[in-house]
């Protein structure tokens, strides 16, 4: 479903201020693997996710998504393939429009759009439908602005939007990092729950140990630009908090200085 094959990315190169991004990056998903990403500030994960998404191109390797070199193509036109929601609750939404009006963009994500008005009777009843399936109550407050909703109300309605197409591949970046723990708790629920009904090819990125232990089937550890560990679906199941910051320590030979990584 996913083949990262070999992609590295270096930034400012020939300068002071010349970092490796990534090095040689080598990542396989099949349908369905939901895989979570941990590392340090500066190991490389966000980059990883803009190469996937298009925001990034590689300066070498390959990016291919359902059999399809992507590796050249702009973000737009991966849109038909990736969802993606950011940290940021204000990011992924316009808070000047209605619900239903941020669910129509949504619902024309990678088709051609012309000038007839999003949302019909007939689309109403389908964004109702699926906003009643957060379980939250969006599906009664569709007139609502956005930027009236809540961090964590805008989150679970990002995730819907992100999801609404049913993407290839679905891309989260800390989505749960600036909420406070029952909000948090609350996005990560209807996460596992989406991505199970809908058999999404899903990789996100937590600063939670216990979470990235936790979630999905695979893990996958960074520093420096490397991919330095890939912890498959029966060893992830005996993992511990404790153990996989052992494995940290042994492969980088260094401990894991992040403030902030969350350990439970």
């Amino acid at each position: 479903m996913l083949h990262i094959k070999g992609v590295s990315k270096l930034f400012n190169p020939g300068t002071i201020d010349e970092k490796l991004a990534l090095l040689k990056a080598e990542l396989h998903l099949k349908q369905g693997d939901f895989v979570t990403i941990i590392g340090s500030n500066g190991a490389g994960k966000s980059t990883l996710m803009n190469i996937i998404s298009g925001v990034l191109k590689p300066d070498v390797g390959v990016v291919e998504i359902a059999g399809h070199d992507v590796s050249s193509l702009p973000e737009h036109k991966r849109s038909k393939w990736i969802g993606r929601v950011f940290q940021d609750p204000m990011a992924g939404t316009a808070p000047r429009m209605t619900i239903e009006e941020n669910l129509a963009v949504a619902y024309k994500r990678g088709q051609a759009r012309g000038f007839n008005f999003g949302v019909t009777k007939k689309t109403k009843a389908i964004f109702r439908e699926e906003l009643s399936r957060l379980g939250i109550g969006l599906e009664n407050r569709m007139g609502a602005k956005v930027g009236l909703l809540s961090g964590g109300e805008r989150q679970a309605l990002s995730l819907l939007m992100a999801t609404f197409t049913r993407p290839q591949i679905l891309l989260l970046d800390e989505h749960t990092a600036a909420l406070d723990p029952a909000r948090a708790e609350l996005v990560t629920d209807l996460t596992e729950k989406i991505v199970k009904e809908l058999n999404l090819t899903t990789l996100m990125v937590t600063h939670n140990m216990e979470q990235a232990i936790r979630l999905g089937n695979r893990l996958i550890m960074m520093d420096k630009g490397r991919i330095i560990l890939q912890v498959n679906e029966d060893r992830k199941s005996e993992l511990t908090v404790e153990r996989l910051l052992g494995e940290f320590e042994q492969i980088s030979g260094k401990k894991m200085a992040d403030d902030r990584v969350v350990l439970g």
